[in-house]
């Protein structure tokens, strides 16, 4: 055997020593989870991992992200969680990681809990981890939750992405033993601090177009604002099914002339470094990327003081806090702002101190990369350690390479 073709052998080998993990999350829209989730794929250590990816929805502006880094993308075509369809589509996902001999499952949202966490118990995955990325969602049924939470039974770990999170876990019946609580990241690389504004008049919002974001709240709020900061603009960044509904509103508030629509944008870092003040009026959330974001710009930012906001807002350190659903004192915090350089660069270099102090990618992914190789010491030893033996063997092999064989 010439020594490329031992070396190409001892390379094969290697890669198939590698720890099989399978991520399962609906679709690649642009979304938190989404975006969340897509940096892990990407970022997973490649020399440690083989990377497989299902999903509900071949689609979406981050899916070629994660093909890039993963072994495959496969597709699951599940129609409804009441139907039979969903046994197969639960049996088939089974199948497919039992084929793929799957040592670690990452469930990421609400469908994928449900369909992959049973199928991964029905495969004998050794280690299977649900996720809980928001606190109620709006659009999702009394059913739905109660479907999660029977599969979070075949879940090993459930991880938070906040301790408000978390705390629903717990009061939903999860013993605390299976509940891990990982921050969400961000790549500060992206995100220059605003610095200093002789004139604040650019409000932004980052988020997708969902009744529960509060974007109706902002539009009424940007009402009152005008009639004493006559020149005020608001952005507001973002896609989803509420656009017509919110243009509509804005019309009707006679605000449609400062309020720009922008819809789902890839360069949100420069959006955010145009802009002045950061408005975030969600109704719920468990730990919201927009939020993050406009911190790491090193924007002033008011936001409702609801679910994981109050884990990343200290009021009046690094941002100001306003009651859910109140237009007046969303206005009056925005105005309060604007006419208050001083105090709003202020603010503005604490946000962004924040994020540099607590938060980043790198310290995401080692979160989940130390969880998942936790769970597989302490749930298949042995599979660990002979894939550490034979790791070993295979590196003092190659080491002793002859330089020509025959």
């Amino acid at each position: 055997m010439s020594r490329g073709t031992a070396l190409a052998h001892l390379r094969a080998v290697a890669a198939e020593l590698r720890v099989p993990v399978a991520v399962v999350l609906t679709s690649f829209e642009p979304g938190g989870t989404e975006r969340q989730m897509t940096e892990l794929i990407r970022r997973l250590d490649p020399k440690r991992f083989r990377i497989h990816v299902a999903c509900f929805r071949r689609e979406g502006a981050w899916l070629p992200r994660a093909a890039a880094a993963a072994e495959e993308i496969a597709e699951f075509r599940a129609r409804s969680f009441k139907s039979a369809a969903m046994l197969s589509t639960i049996r088939d996902v089974a199948a497919w990681l039992r084929a793929r001999d799957v040592a670690v499952l990452q469930a990421c949202d609400l469908a994928a809990n449900i369909v992959a966490l049973p199928a991964g118990a029905l495969a004998g995955v050794p280690v299977r981890i649900g996720a809980r990325r928001e606190l109620a969602p709006p659009d999702k049924t009394r059913a739905h939750l109660l479907v999660q939470r029977l599969a979070y039974r075949t879940a090993h770990r459930i991880v938070a992405n906040s301790n408000a999170g978390a705390d629903r876990l717990r009061d939903e019946g999860v013993p605390n033993r299976k509940i891990a609580i990982i921050p969400n990241g961000i790549d500060l690389s992206g995100y220059r601090p605003a610095g200093p504004r002789d004139r604040r008049r650019i409000v932004a919002t980052v988020a997708n177009l969902r009744p529960e974001k509060g974007h109706d709240v902002l539009l009424r709020a940007a009402a009152l604002v005008r009639r004493q900061v006559p020149d005020i603009r608001f952005r507001l960044i973002g896609g989803g099914p509420e656009q017509a509904a919110l243009r509509a509103l804005a019309n009707t508030l006679r605000v449609a002339d400062i309020v720009e629509f922008l819809g789902h944008r890839e360069d949100v870092p420069t959006l955010l470094a145009d802009a002045d003040v950061f408005a975030f009026p969600s109704r719920t959330e468990a730990f919201p990327n927009g939020l993050i974001e406009a911190m790491a710009a090193g924007l002033p930012v008011v936001t409702s003081a609801v679910g994981g906001m109050l884990e990343l807002i200290e009021h009046d350190r690094n941002g100001l806090l306003v009651p859910a659903g109140d237009e007046h004192a969303l206005a009056a915090a925005i105005i309060n702002v604007i006419g208050r350089e001083s105090r709003a660069d202020a603010l503005g270099d604490a946000a962004r101190a924040t994020i540099e102090s607590r938060y980043s990618f790198e310290r995401m992914v080692a979160s989940f990369t130390d969880l998942y190789c936790t769970e597989l010491a302490a749930r298949a030893p042995k599979a660990m350690a002979e894939r550490r033996r034979l790791a070993a063997a295979h590196a003092a092999s190659h080491a002793g390479t002859p330089a020509s064989a025959s």
